[in-house]
Parts: structure tokens; sequence; C-alpha cells
């Protein structure tokens, strides 16, 4: 992968944070950068068509973990 060379301005005590973790990582603060840019970059990005999301009938109202548990017993039994 080119990379591009860039310059930005950033806080010293963010800067402290990465020098830190970088040693611990046993990695250079660049990557440690690089990684942050790439999850700002994804954070922020706009998709061309919207996401196809699975939807499922019921009220809207929350349930417990024992709910969908017997659900799924359900549906697999029927099978």
């Amino acid at each position: 992968m080119s990379m591009k060379r860039t310059n930005v301005y950033a806080d010293p005590e963010d800067l402290a944070l990465i020098k830190e973790a970088a040693k611990r990582r046993g990695i250079a603060e660049a990557e440690i950068i690089r990684e942050g840019i790439h999850l700002a970059a994804m954070a922020n990005r706009v998709w061309d068509e919207p996401l196809d999301w699975p939807t499922f009938e019921g009220s809207g109202e929350p349930v417990a973990g024992d709910e969908v548990t017997s659900v799924i017993a359900e549906r697999a039994a029927d099978r």
C-alpha cells in the first residue's frame, strides 16, 4: 500500500499517550497514528447505498435473554 505524508497538529498529552502505547506494544508511534486516522475515516464514511439490515416482527419492546433463547429453540425444533 502506498502512503502519503501529511502534517497534523496534535495535543502534547495525546502524543505522550501515543508514545507510551507504542512502547508498550512494541510498534512505531506512526502505526498508532495511522490506525487512528483509519478509524476516524471509517467512522465518518458515507456509503453510496443503504445497508441491507434484516427486519424482525415484533412490538419493538426489549426482550429478555431467556425469551430469545426459547424462540430460537422453538424455531430450531420446527426444522
